[in-house]
């Protein structure tokens, strides 16, 4: 795996002016499920490459009361393998998102925390040679 020799700028679409193109795509709000149909949270936003106006991870959420106290994790959006109009289905397991590399917002530079973070999930950066934005789902921004 290569790191860029850039930084990596990633925001939340909700601090964004863009919008999903086809509202029906903005999964924002829905049950995410793992792979073997265990809640995870809900998407609670999407982490988005401003340049190329494609979504990177999603953020979701899950502990607290009424969306305080709670904790996010991030999955890229290559795990998803399926999304209905409830649910996001994801390729992981629970404890593997649970494991996920905690984000800290104080972080100046996050390319070394999304590097990480592709590395726990085992899939190649969105900046390899040779990387191929997912086919499914389409997200249009």
């Amino acid at each position: 795996m290569t790191t860029p020799s850039a930084s990596i700028e990633l925001i939340e679409l909700s601090d964004s002016d863009q919008v999903v193109e086809d509202p029906a795509e903005d999964i924002r709000g829905r049950k995410v499920r793992d792979r073997d149909g265990h809640e995870l949270g809900r998407v609670d936003d999407l982490l988005i490459d401003p340049e190329e106006r494609k979504v990177r991870f999603l953020r979701v959420a899950h502990g607290g009361i009424l969306g305080f106290g709670g904790t996010a994790s991030f999955v890229p959006v290559e795990a998803i393998r399926a999304i209905d109009d409830e649910i996001v289905h994801v390729a992981e397991p629970k404890q593997i998102v649970a494991e996920a590399p905690a984000y800290d917002p104080e972080l100046i530079d996050a390319t070394e925390y999304y590097h990480d973070l592709y590395r726990h999930y085992g899939y190649p950066p969105f900046w390899s040679t040779g990387y191929i934005y997912p086919g499914y789902p389409h997200y249009r921004i």
